[in-house]
């Protein structure tokens, strides 16, 4: 520590007329994410962490605001007339929040300890003055299971705080004078000479702590795992947001290797329209686009990581590989609500029915997943076997109708055997075994099948057997190769998507009855991602980039992307951060700067 902070008494006029109040919350693009892997936080403008699962992504929120529910932690300047900004270090998931006051500027430095303890939180933040003396509020209310339990029993032992929220042990490190409040927390102000720094360790765990760490230690060994982390993208299209994305999916990738879809539950895709899931799970289909993307620049840890956890799943449940799982390798738990307000324009709930679903293509995507690994040397035995697992289970199960992608009811979708189609004929030419010539024989077999049923006679790809309706999902298999890139299926099917699904550079899954494009839900992000590589796969280089920076640029300031876009109030919707996006934010970047 530099510089000395002076605690101001608990009990002074601008601390005790302050009571915790839950604000509103911010739009989504204004959120800056920390996380370890095992669970994240979302930090908004005015330095309030309101949202945080621990200690696993899929418990329950000991700070909950975001959604309606008590419980926060926030760092922030005493002065109210500032504006505020910040970025993270490049690479990383640390963040940098950075406030303009009428008397100076102050940062805060932020992020999860890692290597990362998965029964732990370690959360980091260290206040700087930068330009003339700081003012700082410190307020922290911990609020277990989404505020079934208080913070109780708080008490300073050994230079630091110590309490309870039902199961979990808190303890706060770098507030010695702060105090607690009677309607629960702990509050305290520091006031730094210019220059001066402060830490502020924070811990959360289902043990009780044991001897404090020093902050400078955590921050050293946070900095090296970042700096190892992520992957020089120097000779990708986009460098600084590709190690972003990078860094995105690391920050969602739990030890066991699986990736959840976001950090967030109950963020709404459209107000008031039911639409609000929790994403704090692991998908299938999301893992290997994130493995593939990975491949796509090089054999970086998160494509081993990947291919651990999808290899795992497949071996232990086959053809009844479930579409997601919690990080674990768990089953999700059945849907239910919150009793909170929730964020504006939601309702709040927890688990998601998706678990029960059957989706061949996240068996066709395994596949790609697999051949990727192939490629790089890199897939084990384990996943060799995993590969045959699920090439058996394509060929058991492509005739059925299924839930596909946007896991909605039971169709014979065009999707879902392109997919498979890819993945066979990729895994036969990267696995070399008595059983490759079959997965390339069944690859052309369902190809066939489904270009009887599925290829409109105009030449494009239908969604499904029984819809003739444009589906920008088409565009990914197409473009990976399943049918030659020169076949005029793929500029057909490209040209309808761009005629009746892209609005303003911007691309939609699909339309919603007569609704108008807008109405229903906004722009998919993923959508844009894989225009711009159907696009490239044709040889429109210039296109395929124009494609690539118009969805590029459909994030907040922190450079987070969420599901969709609200394309006429500019603005993020859904949960927050939507890992496939960055998955293909990521594999765009890799394949253009090649190109």
């Amino acid at each position: 520590m530099s510089g000395r902070p002076v605690h101001e008494p608990a009990d002074s006029p601008c601390v005790r007329d302050s009571p915790f109040v839950l604000d509103s919350p911010f739009v989504l693009r204004d959120y800056a994410l920390i996380a370890d892997g095992e669970r994240g936080a979302l930090i908004d403008p005015q330095g309030r962490i309101g949202w945080l699962c621990a200690p696993a992504w899929h418990s329950g929120a000991v700070f909950s605001a975001l959604i309606g529910g008590p419980g926060h932690y926030q760092v922030r300047p005493a002065d109210r007339w500032n504006v505020w900004g910040g970025h993270y270090e490049d690479g990383t998931l640390i963040r940098v929040s950075r406030w303009v006051t009428a008397d100076g500027i102050i940062s805060c430095r932020e992020a999860l300890a890692v290597p990362a303890d998965a029964g732990r939180v370690v959360l980091l933040r260290r206040i700087r003055a930068v330009r003339g003396e700081a003012l700082v509020d410190v307020q922290l209310d911990v609020r277990g299971d989404y505020g079934r339990h208080s913070m109780s029993d708080p008490h300073h032992e050994n230079g630091t705080w110590r309490a309870r929220t039902g199961p979990l042990h808190v303890r706060l490190t770098g507030a010695d004078r702060a105090r607690p409040r009677p309607d629960g927390g702990l509050r305290t102000r520091l006031r730094l000479p210019e220059g001066g720094t402060h830490d502020l360790v924070l811990e959360i765990g289902a043990e009780a702590p044991g001897a404090a760490a020093d902050p400078g230690a955590l921050w050293d060994a946070t900095e090296r795992w970042w700096k190892s982390a992520a992957p020089d993208c120097a000779d990708t299209a986009a460098p600084r947001d590709t190690r972003m994305a990078y860094a995105v999916l690391n920050g969602l990738t739990s030890t066991t290797g699986g990736m959840v879809a976001a950090a967030t539950t109950s963020l709404p895709e459209r107000a008031d329209t039911g639409r609000d899931y929790d994403y704090r799970y692991a998908w299938i289909r999301d893992q290997c686009y994130a493995g593939i993307a990975v491949a796509a620049h090089g054999p970086h840890p998160l494509l081993d990581r990947a291919v651990r956890f999808v290899s795992e799943r497949i071996l232990e449940d086959g053809a009844e590989l479930r579409p997601a799982y919690t990080v674990d390798g768990g089953p999700l738990p059945p849907e239910r609500s919150l009793p909170l307000i929730g964020y504006p324009g939601s309702t709040d709930r927890t688990g998601n029915r998706a678990g029960r679903q059957f989706q061949l293509d996240v068996f066709g995507e395994a596949l790609q997943l697999f051949a990727a690994a192939a490629r790089h040397g890199v897939l084990d035995a384990r996943g060799a076997k995993a590969a045959v697992v699920a090439a058996e289970a394509v060929a058991d199960r492509w005739t059925r109708p299924e839930a596909g992608l946007w896991e909605l009811e039971n169709r014979w979708w065009t999707h879902s055997r392109l997919c498979c189609v890819v993945g066979l004929r990729d895994l036969s030419r990267e696995l070399r075994t008595s059983a490759s010539g079959d997965w390339s024989r069944l690859a052309d077999r369902i190809l066939d099948v489904t270009r009887s049923r599925c290829l409109h006679p105009d030449g494009h790809w239908r969604r499904a057997a029984d819809d003739p309706g444009p589906e920008a999902a088409l565009l990914l298999p197409l473009a990976r190769g399943a049918v030659p890139h020169a076949d005029p299926s793929l500029a057909l099917t490209r040209s309808q998507v761009v005629r009746r699904l892209a609005q303003d550079g911007y691309v939609y899954r699909f339309q919603h009855g007569k609704e108008p494009l807008g109405d229903a839900e906004g722009a998919f992000l993923l959508c844009g991602f894989t225009m711009a590589l159907a696009a490239h796969a044709q040889g429109l280089e210039t296109e395929a980039v124009r494609w690539f920076e118009r969805t590029r640029s459909a994030c907040g300031p922190a450079g987070l992307f969420t599901e969709e876009y609200d394309i006429a109030q500019r603005q993020l919707r859904g949960n927050l951060p939507q890992g496939f996006v960055h998955a293909l934010l990521l594999e765009c970047s890799a394949r253009l700067g090649a190109a």
